[in-house]
């Protein structure tokens, strides 16, 4: 009965159209696992004001992790105290990687009034290997973006997206982007 409200000609496209869309659906569904390896910086504030917000941001960035991480990936995490330490660095090969970068977030101990962003922002900067990084800072301390932003690393949060949680931001920031932005106006302009 309802093949008799379609008309033939949509009726025969209707297996063609079908086959297409799901045909094509997996050249879109492009997982982590699919892409090349990349740099992964995870800049944690290290400061008191994280003892309120640990578990959230805890849990958060554990989800985070699961959603962006492939083998292969290079992970180095931070944390912002009084001055910025790395306390895990490296590569995803498999579920006991993830789990280990996983727990040197919740065993930060926090400390301290002023996070060290600019120098963890400094040193994942210098340490990029691959053509393209992935860098999430988490701050829980209101006044501590405003100090980096005053420093001469303030320039690393151009590029920069904000996500604000009831008592703490997470920022992807995107580093050493200068150059590209740059040569990609340049080539715009001059062609």
């Amino acid at each position: 009965m309802i093949n008799k409200a379609i008309p033939g000609s949509i009726r025969n496209l209707m297996p063609l159209v079908l086959a297409v869309f799901f045909g094509l659906s997996g050249v879109y569904a492009q997982t982590a696992s699919e892409r090349a390896p990349i740099d992964v910086n995870i800049i944690i504030d290290g400061s008191a004001s994280f003892s309120d917000v640990k578990d959230e941001v805890s849990a958060w960035v554990s989800t985070r992790l699961d959603n962006i991480l492939a083998t292969g990936d290079r992970v180095t995490i931070w944390s912002a105290g009084s001055s910025a330490r790395v306390i895990y660095s490296g590569r995803m090969d498999g579920a006991s990687d993830r789990d280990a970068a996983k727990r040197s977030i919740r065993e930060i101990t926090p400390a301290g009034n002023n996070p060290d962003f600019s120098g963890a922002l400094r040193e994942a900067a210098g340490r990029q290997s691959s053509s393209f990084s992935y860098t999430l800072l988490v701050s829980a301390s209101p006044q501590a973006l405003s100090s980096v932003i005053n420093n001469p690393q303030g320039n690393l949060l151009r590029f920069s997206r904000v996500e604000d949680f009831s008592s703490w931001r997470a920022l992807v920031v995107g580093l050493n982007l200068d150059d590209r932005v740059r040569r990609a106006a340049s080539a715009y302009f001059n062609n």
